[in-house]
């Protein structure tokens, strides 16, 4: 992993003297130099339908003009699946590109962004909302999914000098006994819920309001009670069309503001 931190910042430094960008004046900009647990380590996905899509994604990008990127897992991908007219309305007309891949977790996406998915690019901002799949059982604690989310946001920065990134916090989530129970109809905090919870606390650190910016829009998923219902999210985990509106409507501001539109 040490070698991988000094050559991010020699990467970051011949673009920053080329583009006139501040430079970052330390080679582990997030402390994760010594860290080589399972979800900081780029690796591939093995599903047969998971190398055509980011092939796409390569091909999307290589024709330019790229002004968002979402950057996530299956809660991403389902823009195009179960909400293709929001997509079209709200980020069809900013040259977004759907980088939301089904299952993927933290290394996943390292490992993508790594191989070519923002190579030649310069889009204005990139939302990044990933990690829930890192959180199935004792796959990673929420410090690791923190330092995944960090490693992805560091590769970001280092390639893409001039584009903001908004992470996202982790959307509340069912636990897998809930998703086993045929009649339930909504969810209240558990544990794997409340370890998204602090993973997502833990990477808003690096928020520093210039570059790097965090928003936690879960409350607007939840009822009065605080509860995740089946009405936005049927399986507990992936939004349908009402819980994407209330996605888009809750980001929107944000976005406007990051993409200068306002």
């Amino acid at each position: 992993m040490k070698r991988k931190w000094v050559d991010l910042t020699v990467l970051f430094m011949a673009i920053s003297i080329l583009c006139g960008c501040s430079v970052w004046q330390t080679s582990d900009p997030y402390g994760l130099e010594d860290k080589t647990h399972s979800a900081v380590v780029p690796v591939q996905q093995t599903e047969e339908w998971w190398m055509p899509r980011h092939e796409r994604v390569l091909e999307r990008v290589a024709e330019g003009n790229v002004d968002l990127i979402m950057i996530g897992d299956s809660i991403t991908h389902g823009w195009e699946e179960d909400s293709e007219a929001l997509w079209d309305q709200y980020y069809a007309p900013r040259n977004a590109v759907n980088m939301g891949f089904s299952g993927d977790q933290t290394q996943h996406v390292l490992w993508r962004l790594e191989n070519g998915e923002i190579d030649g690019i310069n889009p204005k901002l990139a939302v990044v909302m990933i990690g829930t799949n890192n959180s199935n059982g004792d796959d990673n604690t929420a410090e690791e999914i923190a330092d995944g989310i960090k490693a992805i946001c560091a590769r970001l920065r280092t390639e893409l000098p001039k584009t903001k990134i908004l992470i996202l916090a982790i959307f509340p989530r069912g636990n897998e006994e809930e998703f086993e129970e045929t009649e339930m109809a909504y969810t209240a905090m558990n544990d794997q819920w409340a370890k998204n919870n602090k993973a997502s606390k833990l990477a808003s650190k690096i928020a520093d309001g210039k570059h790097m910016f965090y928003l936690d829009i879960n409350d607007a998923f939840l009822n009065e009670k605080g509860q995740l219902t089946e009405e936005v999210m049927p399986d507990l985990l992936h939004p349908n069309e009402k819980g994407y509106q209330l996605w888009a409507e809750a980001m929107e501001p944000t976005i406007q503001e990051l993409m200068g539109e306002k």
